[in-house]
This record gives C-alpha cells, sequence and structure tokens, in this order.
C-alpha cells in the first residue's frame, strides 16, 4: 500500500540555484567523519548533496591550519554544503566570508544543533536554542556577509518544554536562510530515544513557509527514508549515523526511491565482486582506509577511518566479533588493519555461505 500522502510533493526542490532531482538524501556534517574522501564515497554512491565536517568561527578567524584544511573541497563532490559553528555575529559573518572566498561551496549552513557539551555548553550549536534573538542576529549578519545561499540545521528545542521549531523556522526563513535542516530531537535528548518528526512535518505544512525542508534524524533504511517523505511531506532527508561504516547506504536508498537515478558504485572502488555483495562492501571500507591515509597519513588516516570498519554492519552475524572488533580499534598501520579485514571477509563468507 502507498504512504503518499497530501504533504507529497514532486516539485523539484532548489537551494539558490542548485536544483536536486526526485527523493534528495544528503549526507549529515559530522565531526571527524565527513572529510573530503567520505563525501567522495558517498557522493558516488548516491548522496545528493554531502556536508563537511562542522567548523568553529572562531578558529577560521584566528587561521587555525587544521580548522582550514576542512574547507577543502573539490569539483566531484560538488554540490557541496560546508557547516560552521560559533556564538557571535560578527566573527560568524567574519568565517562566512573566509570559507566563501577559499572553499566557494555551494551552500553555507550554519550549524544551531549540535547538542555536545563542548559546543552547545559553550552556547554555540543547539546552545543557541537557549539564546533565540542571538540565533536571528548571527544568521541574518551571515545572510548580510556572503552571496551563496546560507541554510540552517538545528534541533526541535532545548528541552521537552520548549520545542520552538514551527516559529523558530519562520523568523530564520525572515532573515532570508534558503533551506532550513530539523533534527527530530531536543538538545536535553542528544542522539537517545527515537527522533519525532510530528513537528518536521507541522512546519513542512505551515502555508508561512516557503523554503525548502530537510528532515533528520534516524533514517536507517529505504523504507524509513520513503516513509518521512511520504508522511511529513519534507523536500529532502538528510543521513547522519546510519552511515558509519555503510557509505553505500545512499545506493540502497535511491535504489528504492529513485530506482531511475544513476550511481557510480561500480567505479567507486576497485573490486572485482559484485555490487553491493558483501565482498564488494568490505572492498569499499577498505578504500575509504586509503582514501583517509593518502589524504592525511598512515597514522591518522587509520585513525579516521576505523570506527568505520568496526561499526559496519556488514559484519553483523559473525560469531565472537568482539575481539576482531577490538583488533581493528587497535590496528595501527595498513598491513595490520587490512589483514583483520581479511580474516573478517572469510567469517563473513562462512555466515553467508
Amino acid at each position: 500500500m502507498s504512504l503518499l500522502s497530501p504533504f507529497t510533493t514532486f516539485a523539484p526542490m532548489k537551494i539558490g540555484n542548485v536544483e536536486f532531482g526526485p527523493y534528495p538524501v544528503f549526507l549529515a556534517p559530522m565531526e571527524d567523519v565527513t572529510d573530503i574522501g567520505f563525501r567522495l564515497l558517498c557522493k558516488r554512491f548516491g548522496a545528493a548533496m554531502v556536508y563537511s565536517e562542522f567548523v568553529a568561527a572562531d578558529a577560521l578567524v584566528r587561521m587555525v591550519n587544521r580548522s582550514l584544511e576542512k574547507l577543502a573541497v573539490c569539483d566531484d563532490e560538488r554540490p557541496v554544503a560546508i557547516q560552521i559553528y560559533g556564538k557571535e555575529p560578527g566573527s560568524v559573518a567574519d568565517a562566512a566570508r573566509i570559507v566563501v572566498e577559499r572553499a566557494r561551496p555551494d551552500v553555507l549552513d550554519l550549524n544551531f544543533g549540535c547538542p555536545v557539551k563542548r559546543v552547545a555548553g559553550k552556547g554555540a550549536g543547539a546552545g543557541m536554542l537557549q539564546n533565540i534573538p542571538k540565533m536571528l542576529e548571527i544568521t541574518r549578519a551571515v545572510v548580510d556577509a556572503v552571496d551563496i545561499p546560507v541554510t540552517v540545521k538545528t534541533r526541535l528545542g532545548w528541552d521537552e518544554s520548549s520545542k520552538v521549531i514551527v516559529d523558530l523556522a519562520e523568523r530564520l526563513q525572515d532573515c532570508g536562510i534558503r533551506a532550513l535542516t530539523i533534527h527530530g530531537r531536543t538538545r536535553a535528548q542528544m542522539y537517545t530515544g527515537e527522533a519525532d518528526w510530528t513537528l518536521i512535518g507541522e512546519v513542512k505544512n505551515n502555508p508561512r513557509m516557503t523554503i525548502p525542508i530537510i528532515g533528520n534524524g534516524d533514517i536507517t533504511s529505504p523504507e524509513r527514508a520513503r516513509e518521512c517523505f511520504d508522511r511529513y511531506g519534507v523536500d529532502a532527508v538528510m543521513v547522519g549515523r546510519a552511515t558509519f561504516g555503510r557509505p553505500w547506504i545512499f545506493k540502497e536508498i535511491m535504489d528504492v526511491l529513485n530506482p531511475e537515478s544513476v550511481s557510480a558504485a561500480q567505479e567507486a572502488v576497485k573490486s572485482g565482486y559484485p555490487v553491493m555483495s558483501a565482498d564488494w562492501k568490505i572492498d569499499v571500507l577498505k578504500e575509504q582506509v586509503l582514501t583517509s591515509v593518502r589524504r592525511i597519513d598512515e597514522y591518522r588516516g587509520i585513525l579516521h577511518s576505523r570506527r568505520h570498519l568496526a561499526a559496519s554492519p556488514v559484519f553483523k552475524g559473525i560469531p565472537n566479533f568482539r575481539e576482531m572488533r577490538i583488533a581493528m580499534l587497535r590496528a595501527e598501520t595498513v598491513d595490520e588493519l587490512f589483514a583483520i579485514l581479511e580474516r573478517a571477509r572469510e567469517a563473513v563468507r562462512q555466515v553467508t555461505d
């Protein structure tokens, strides 16, 4: 039975001059996850737009090298968004200008949703949900500062007693943003419980809202993605933690939502195995490691990617996988890590044969 609802629309979604096809699925901005190598993999598997790791505005203004490195983008991953966060209008606007000058992304996104203590606890990220006037001041300052589309990512509210998103969405739109991403949890929830999409649908169904609404939270399967499009009427969905060790989730989703879409999955990795087979997925994980190592160095590249390997669902069902997982997390060289992956490959074959 179709889930199509009165909210469903098939009109092309646009952010500024960037137009997306049917059912666009975005890669969420995630610290220490969405570097350029991972973004490229997700793009090849069907992500409609990818987001950078979030970057501190103050660090950009101070020209901190590690933060400036996060601004690296390439044409193969476009359209790409760079996300920044901060708590003072002047510094965030200055950082926005630096982003545009150095990287010229297709979209500049403002992070008003990160719930972690070192960000929200200092008044930035989701901390801005406790200071809405300052959030709006920052948004207006950035919109005025740059000549590319500015978007916002935020949450339902600070806690259960202050779910302000329906009114806040209108006020952010009035500031001039070109799209709004809503994570279906409050800051107090962090990532616990289930994402509540009811208010996301209410924002989208508000006749005053004219900008695209992107829904985020617990998109872990093609079926859930389809349900969120059809039941809540969102213009796009955004996938975050479900991509850990599973960059091919975009192909899984698009094969269901838009079977006519074309991904570059076959060319994404050098593999002699059928696309979407367990062996192919392990080769994808190995390519992810090599991409990180090439971009950084062996030690840091492995640190950056091994958490993906240990969390990958491709290894689900392997008896006594815990010891192998610990070994992955302790590996310090490519040879050591790949030897463990090959042992895991054999274990997967024994389970699936």
